[in-house]
């Protein structure tokens, strides 16, 4: 500050970082240490730790990463954010230089040896619409080949990625060589998208994948929901932090979920009895948890939480088949069990097993590796009139008890299908094993 100056971490393309468009790495420590990770096992557990067999070829370029210094006048009470401004300049100037054309290695091939892919991507939900919706906003990208998802544990390979415009188009430049998957998701709705043909990447090659449609998952018409199928927790209660834990940068922030200690704070609302959620009458930003975490008892030990959705149903076909619907933006050595109206039953509906390491709820994160369950729920379980929804996480006895859980992302239940459904969609316009090259 005596002058202001600015250094700035800058990296132009993430075609080299793991896990997909929302892999989160850590990007600075207390001190302060600024860090370029460039493989992380953070927000993501060991599904993101790199495993070569023995004798497996393999190599990857990381980077490369731009430090950027910038100053002011000598005038120490200066306001400094034109730094600021000018690094996000800045960041904007190295984007469009990439890939740089310094590299000598032949293991960063310049722009002409690279190619492009573009194309559209729609939704189709008759539940929702009888057109097809514009992926607005659709996170479209290519990965190595695998199922629909697998991206987000992938560590080995590259990926590219961009974003839909409102109308779904997408381009994504500058792709290396190779053989790939086209994957997306589209906020608002549930599941991955996989393009099935793989798409082969030449140097200088040009693709317009065409017109895809994504039926994301959907047996029938919704009855109730809660939250948004965004693969994050934000939308949900965030509480205060303790006073004594503090951090004053993510005060009034949106970003409420920085703060230290915030899963003792369930202990605190719910120190007996644990949340009871009703439908039409509770609201998921003040009533809903973040994280469905383990209550400290007394004796400072831990034990499993239950919590329950209550829900009225006013017909019920007796041969009929309801859908659950539930994503989890996270889950840390934990096991989310199913069961409806008793909380006793044994076994339960169903249950995830121990799933997770993902470890957000203790480093302040918000997400980590998205889950997505489609639970059939017979309608002999279910009566006309209320009913109870119980969602139990059971793991309590580790030493870092404290941080076993999970978030929700979204929960739906749905209906019996009904004659609007649409089943079998298939990309538009296109033959949907044909290899694109």
């Amino acid at each position: 500050m005596d002058p202001p100056v600015g250094f700035w971490q800058i990296t132009p393309s993430d075609e080299f970082r793991s896990g997909g468009p929302l892999k989160q790495n850590l990007t600075s420590h207390v001190g302060p240490f600024c860090l370029a990770m460039f493989l992380s096992a953070h927000y993501s557990g060991e599904d993101l730790v790199l495993k070569l067999k023995p004798d497996e070829p393999w190599k990857k370029v990381f980077g490369p990463v731009f430090i950027y210094l910038n100053s002011l006048t000598s005038n120490a009470n200066e306001d400094p954010s034109p730094l600021w401004e000018d690094a996000k300049h800045q960041m904007m100037t190295e984007v469009q230089k990439w890939p740089y054309d310094f590299p000598a290695s032949s293991e960063f091939p310049p722009s002409d040896q690279r190619g492009n892919v573009s194309g559209r991507i729609q939704v189709r939900d008759r539940y929702v619409s009888e057109d097809c919706i514009p992926g607005k906003g659709a996170y479209v990208g290519l990965a190595p080949p695998g199922d629909a998802g697998s991206f987000q544990r992938d560590c080995k390979g590259y990926q590219f990625w961009t974003r839909a415009d409102e109308h779904g188009y997408y381009s994504i430049k500058n792709i290396r060589e190779g053989q790939y998957n086209l994957y997306a998701w589209v906020p608002g709705f549930i599941g991955d998208y996989r393009y099935d043909a793989a798409i082969n990447i030449t140097a200088g090659c040009v693709i317009d994948v065409g017109e895809l449609v994504y039926e994301p998952p959907r047996d029938g018409p919704t009855l109730w929901e809660i939250g948004i199928p965004d693969r994050s927790a934000a939308e949900f209660y965030v509480p205060d932090p303790n006073p004594n834990y503090i951090n004053k940068l993510y005060v009034n922030h949106p970003d409420r979920f920085r703060q230290y200690g915030l899963w003792e704070r369930y202990a605190d609302l719910y120190p007996d009895q644990d949340l009871i959620y009703t439908i039409g009458t509770s609201d998921y930003a003040k009533d809903w948890f973040f994280a469905q975490v383990t209550r400290k008892k007394d004796d400072d030990t831990y034990e499993g939480t239950t919590w329950q959705i209550k829900f009225q149903l006013d017909n019920v076909n007796q041969s009929g088949t309801f859908k659950l619907q539930i994503s989890l933006a996270t889950a840390n050595i934990a096991e989310l069990q199913i069961r409806i109206n008793d909380p006793k039953a044994d076994p339960p509906l169903f249950t995830t097993g121990v799933i997770g390491k993902d470890n957000t709820i203790l480093r302040h994160g918000i997400h980590g590796l998205y889950w997505l369950y489609s639970i059939d729920i017979p309608a002999t379980l279910l009566v006309e009139g209320n009913n109870t929804l119980f969602l139990t996480q059971p793991i309590s006895n580790s030493p870092l008890a404290a941080f076993h859980g999970l978030m929700y992302d979204y929960i739906r239940l749905e209906g019996p299908p009904s004659s609007t459904s649409t089943r079998g969609v298939k990309p538009a316009n296109m033959a949907p094993n044909t290899p694109l090259d």
